[in-house]
């Protein structure tokens, strides 16, 4: 190589590292310039409308309102939450704040020291934790201590078509017996009684769920759903399976292989008289005259017939989280006044902030349910988020297989003790 090549090849490395400098210092001068700005992950449930737009629109409101503030948004549909949000918090970058479902499901995340104690803000900030349902508050607090905000307040009941119920001179059952004779009418006269489809699991827990807590007294009902201690050997679970078995030739035909937003769509076009419906499911059907009565009475009973199923849903901050004091300023934020009664009319779904159901944004029949659940004697959970998960697989899968007609209730409750005993050798591991 000549002198000259000698002296070109080291004017080009001088240009090359020239420009990786100038190139580093730029990438050094955006960091700096972003380096004041919070960024906060956000993780939800709802990739679909309407609470797509209504999260879109909260961040924006919010970042606006706080420029120093950044939120990365992102979503997924329910099933595939309830196992990513796992993953998510087990890593070294889990998401800044979470949506999570309350009781059993929360308290997970609170064993494992995955969310954030937030009782200072809740005793710090009394303008704003005193606003909340104190009733939705609960299923979120562990040994005195709140981890979770409650954001919105649900539960079941009975949807009624009163013009079905009209034509046919019917009222609303407050007995078992009365469902009967009432579906019977119903069928008699061409309508499918009541509305159910199994093809998603959930659907089946909130029958369940219910149904046990009648049958089953709270005590018993306590020490099995808790992992550590859970039997099922009381037979109160099976007469709560007979009694849904009851309900078969009434529901909607091949209850297991249709969904949930497929008998909704019957109970709204005028095929069917009834549904077991969530109350924020109100806004869905409200082209049918609407009405509700609560889930009837059965006669030997050992539970409380006054009970609501039903559960907050809210959400939680990561222990881990660099900025717990942002984070937590986005979670007044959701469960503001405002964004709840924004929650109420753009949504359908009932925020758990007092006051926020009025004559502006809900209708009757809305504002009925709301406080049918704040004047609730006491609430009942979701039953797949009130059991260890696994104990709830078996039980659905046992409960499909029982309408299919494949097995019997003593033996879907063989195959939940059987998963029960396995969950509790591993919990005492």
């Amino acid at each position: 190589m000549t002198k000259e090549e000698k002296h070109l090849k080291k004017l080009i490395c001088l240009f090359v590292l020239l420009a990786v400098c100038l190139s580093a210092a730029a990438c050094s001068s955006q960091s700096s310039s972003s380096a004041g700005k919070v960024n906060l992950k956000f993780f939800h449930r709802w990739p679909k409308e309407p609470e797509k737009s209504y999260f879109e629109e909260a961040v924006k409101e919010f970042e606006a309102a706080h420029p120093d503030i950044h939120i990365q948004t992102e979503a997924v549909l329910n099933d595939s939450y309830k196992d990513k949000v796992k993953v998510m918090l087990g890593t070294t970058s889990p998401p800044d704040i979470f949506f999570s479902w309350s009781d059993r499901f929360a308290y997970k995340f609170i064993k494992g020291d995955k969310a954030l104690d937030l009782s200072s803000y809740y005793q710090k900030d009394k303008d704003w934790s005193s606003q909340l349902v104190q009733s939705q508050v609960k299923p979120f607090t562990h040994d005195g201590k709140e981890y979770g905000v409650p954001w919105q307040m649900d539960a079941k009941s009975f949807f009624y078509n009163k013009d079905i119920f009209n034509k046919l001179h019917l009222k609303p059952p407050a007995t078992w017996d009365e469902l009967i004779t009432v579906s019977e009418k119903l069928k008699e006269n061409g309508y499918i009684p009541i509305s159910f489809g199994t093809k998603a699991p959930w659907t089946i827990s909130h029958y369940i769920g219910t149904l046990n807590q009648r049958m089953v007294d709270e005590k018993t009902r306590a020490k099995d759903y808790n992992p550590k201690t859970g039997a099922f050997t009381d037979e109160g679970y099976i007469k709560a399976l007979e009694k849904l078995q009851e309900l078969l030739p009434y529901f909607t035909k091949h209850v297991n292989s249709v969904d949930h937003e497929y008998v909704r769509q019957q109970f709204t076009s005028g095929k069917a008289a009834m549904i077991y419906a969530e109350t924020a499911e109100i806004k869905l059907v409200e082209p049918v005259n609407l009405g509700l009565f609560p889930f009837p009475e059965i006669s030997g009973e050992k539970g409380s017939p006054r009970a609501l199923t039903g559960s907050p849903e809210g959400f939680m901050i990561s222990s881990k989280t660099k900025h717990p004091k942002e984070a937590m300023e986005f979670l007044q934020f959701l469960t503001s006044k405002k964004m709840g009664e924004k929650l109420i009319k753009d949504v359908g779904k009932y925020s758990a902030v007092q006051g926020t159901a009025t004559e502006n944004n809900t209708s009757p029949i809305q504002r009925e349910a709301v406080q049918d659940i704040v004047r609730a004697e006491s609430m009942v959970p979701w039953f797949d988020m009130d059991v260890d998960v696994e104990i709830a697989d078996v039980y659905a899968a046992g409960v499909q297989q029982m309408l299919g007609g494949t097995m019997t209730p003593r033996e879907v409750m063989k195959s939940v003790q059987k998963a029960a005993r396995q969950v509790k050798a591993s919990s005492a591991e």
